[in-house]
């Protein structure tokens, strides 16, 4: 194994020096919200030391991995909000979801994936005016 040195001093973290193992799962205290399970070590050190040439290459393969989706549809049942344009609710949602994060997957791996139209509503404001507010379909959170 390497050795990783962190250094980031614009961002107040101190230097660390560690041993960067890929799948290793433990996150460094200011990585917090990171989800463990998907950002290896070795992604964090390049995240905080830069990548060569300043940019990342292979982010989408993370991001269709279904994994990912179904921790990502699991915050999304936890927020339990309304449902978008589309009209379904996270209990529909629910009742496929296996089914939809598969066509979200492919869509994604694709380079077809659109997201569809946000719900707008307002809300109204203690002055009696009303505030805007997008709803994003199910799917698209």
């Amino acid at each position: 194994m390497r050795e990783v040195e962190r250094v980031v001093p614009e961002r107040g973290v101190p230097k660390v020096s560690e041993k960067a193992r890929p799948g290793k799962e433990t996150t460094p205290s200011h990585w917090i919200w990171v989800e463990a399970t998907i950002w290896t070590e070795r992604m964090l050190a390049a995240l905080e030391n830069g990548v060569k040439g300043g940019k990342w290459f292979s982010l989408m393969d993370k991001v269709y991995a279904m994994k990912t989706l179904q921790i990502a549809w699991q915050k999304v049942k936890r927020n339990k909000g309304a449902s978008g344009i589309d009209h379904i609710s996270i209990e529909r949602f629910e009742s496929k979801a296996e089914s939809y994060l598969q066509e979200l997957s492919e869509s994604l791996r694709e380079r077809r994936y659109s997201p569809i139209a946000v719900r707008r509503v307002y809300i109204p404001k203690v002055d009696g005016s009303q505030r805007p507010l997008g709803i994003p379909a199910v799917k698209d959170r």
